[in-house]
């Protein structure tokens, strides 16, 4: 026994030896590098918000609606031309297996109100299940048999999943009729008046290439989680699409609840699944090549949350990756661009790709739940107050402006996003260095999965590990550290077990 107690303390004394003389060479100069790194990222978040909500408060100071910016008429008839005076437009409804949204989607579609000579409603389907396909040619063929002008398209193979689809459904001939594009995802279902709101912009404005409605969440308030969604998504509804809107006539398409001018899409190259965000592929090229962009903030299009884990984390992966990887495939392009200013360039390269698409990503990883604890075990470097307390303070509360009857639930989407930062991080890292998952698309799973037993089952190692190491540095600041962060390090290590072993949303047992 005491052979045993004798190797354990020579085994510990040379442990502390090495770490002590590699901690002052090495460790405390990386760390300090880190800590200036992660606070230059933090104040350039922090300058980033504090802009975004002066502008989005002049904004409403000075009442810039949409339509005192842009010219709006209501559609009218004329006697002489009839319905040939409306423009035509076709809707397009893409869809993959989606058997429990899609009666609502085409019926959302076929609802809306045009006349109905001038409007065409284009279901792009590349389900693999014989079952759902038949299904939804049925459900098709039913609207059509009412009167609607309504095409059921699909295709051999799913090349370019949702760009390829809506790439091939651009090629029918009846599209050449066309004027505008209306575009709905699966589960997205406009109010029957969305073309009378929305068409006139374009039709009045000949440099306006996309106007863009806001989402509007029917789920918002099924689990902690899809609450958490909603905080994160009101801002970019709230403030970034609208200060992108109202300053640079530009912001990122969503992909849906959209219109397109035919010929704008067409100028700007068209459909392109070189990455997983096609919307912000092509909503870039038709900014560099002059055209502009319009949000109507006060037109809300229902959808819904994921509400299961795997299905947000496939979708966060898909919406981290994809701008990562955009922007290293258009960096250059944008620097080259001799159609828009200089000035422009500065906001989509630094704003829009470079702070939101990858900093704020990794810096509140590598800040909040690698470096910052590591300060705890290394006291040699400090973190300025203002830095650990005050930035992320003031950044959370700008946040919270999207959605105020949330702001009880400010620790939580904290904690949330915080976690979540871990998987966007490694995503927006692949879509960086192209890696082997750059081009991966799952298509995010809708409606509520079935009831199953509840079971104890690790879903995500990285989680894990990283929920012990804040566990670990929690505990040293207790026992030997003097900047009591061991409070935040064990809220925080609790929420990264919770998502490691997948207690976060509704349960799914297929997962």
């Amino acid at each position: 026994m005491e052979s045993f107690q004798g190797s354990r303390d020579d085994i510990s004394y040379q442990m502390g030896l090495i770490w002590s003389q590699v901690k002052e060479p090495v460790i405390v100069p990386m760390l300090r590098v880190s800590v200036f790194l992660c606070l230059a990222m933090s104040l350039m978040m922090l300058v980033e918000r504090v802009y975004m909500g002066i502008v989005i408060c002049l904004v409403k100071l000075f009442g810039r609606r949409p339509e005192k910016r842009y010219k709006w008429e209501p559609m009218k008839d004329d006697v002489e031309l009839g319905n040939s005076s409306y423009p035509m437009v076709l809707v397009q409804v893409p869809m993959y297996n989606e058997r429990e949204v899609y009666q609502l989607s085409i019926g959302a579609a076929c609802g809306l109100s045009w006349p109905s000579d001038r409007i065409i409603i284009q279901v792009l389907d590349d389900s693999t299940n014989p079952t759902i396909k038949e299904l939804v040619q049925m459900e098709c063929s039913r609207w059509a048999s009412k009167g609607v002008n309504i095409k059921y398209e699909v295709r051999d193979n799913r090349d370019g999943y949702k760009a390829g689809a809506l790439k091939e459904g651009m090629k029918r001939n009846y599209v050449k009729q066309c004027d505008y594009v209306a575009i709905f995802d699966a589960d997205f279902q406009p109010d029957p008046d969305f073309l009378w709101r929305t068409v006139p912009f374009l039709v009045n404005n000949p440099e306006l290439a996309l106007v863009q409605a806001r989402w509007k969440f029917v789920n918002a308030n099924e689990c902690l989680m899809t609450r958490m969604q909603e905080m994160s998504l009101d801002y970019h509804f709230t403030v970034e699409q609208e200060v992108g809107s109202c300053t640079y006539a530009f912001f990122g398409f969503n992909g849906t609840a959209g219109v397109w001018r035919i010929s704008a899409l067409y100028e700007s190259g068209g459909w392109n699944h070189r990455t997983t965000v096609e919307d912000m592929d092509l909503a870039v090229r038709a900014s560099l090549r002059g055209w502009k962009f319009l949000y109507l903030p006060n037109l809300k299009v229902k959808n819904e949350l994921p509400s299961t884990l795997n299905a947000y984390r496939f979708q966060q992966h898909r919406w981290s990756c994809g701008p990562a990887n955009l922007f290293m495939k258009m960096f250059m392009e944008i620097m080259r661009n001799r159609k828009v200013s200089l000035y422009k360039k500065i906001y989509v390269i630094y704003s829009f790709f470079f702070v939101r698409k990858v900093v704020a990503h990794i810096n509140t990883f590598m800040f909040y739940c690698i470096v910052l604890p590591a300060t705890v075990v290394v006291p040699e470097v400090v973190v300025p107050k203002w830095g650990a307390v005050y930035i992320p303070s003031i950044i959370t509360l700008l946040n919270a402006v999207g959605t105020p009857r949330s702001l009880h639930l400010l620790v939580f989407w904290i904690l949330f996003e915080n976690t979540m930062s871990l998987h966007r991080t490694k995503a927006t890292i692949i879509g960086l260095l192209e890696g082997s998952r750059a081009n991966e698309w799952i298509v995010t799973q809708k409606g509520k999965p079935p009831k199953s037993r509840f079971r104890i089952r690790i879903h995500h190692m990285l989680e894990l590990l990283v929920g012990f190491y804040l566990f670990f540095c929690g505990c040293y600041d207790i026992m030997f550290g003097k900047n009591r962060y061991y409070i935040f390090l064990y809220i925080q290590s609790i929420a990264f077990f919770i998502m490691a072993f997948g207690y976060v949303g509704i349960f799914d047992p297929n997962s």
